[in-house]
């Protein structure tokens, strides 16, 4: 897992921070897209939040296999990177006009 999250890193020039953001903005819209949930439930903010999850989950046991420190904060960090712009969506498609006709 480490080693496709830095070919992509290294191949599309994003920062880890960034790739983070990218991808819970990707689960989120493309779980509305697939399962046609809209953007104000809590369906695909769980989807964001249980892939987000699942990947620190991940990077911890990485870090246990290879006998690297783990860094809960930075798994805290990784985990607020994802979740930043979809909790920001849902609340403006639940309580505000913007995604409304």
């Amino acid at each position: 897992m480490q080693q496709m999250k830095m070919f992509v890193v290294e191949n599309i020039h994003l920062a880890k921070d960034a790739l983070h953001i990218y991808v819970g903005l990707i689960v989120f819209f493309g779980s509305c897209l697939i399962f046609r949930w809209r953007a104000n439930q809590w369906k695909p903010w769980v989807a964001a939040l249980a892939f987000a999850l699942l990947g620190e989950v991940w990077d911890i046991r990485d870090s246990l296999v290879y006998d690297t420190p783990i860094k809960l904060w930075a798994n805290w960090k990784d985990v607020w990177n994802t979740m930043a712009w979809p909790t920001i969506i849902l609340c403006l498609a639940r309580y505000s006009r913007v995604f409304r006709r």
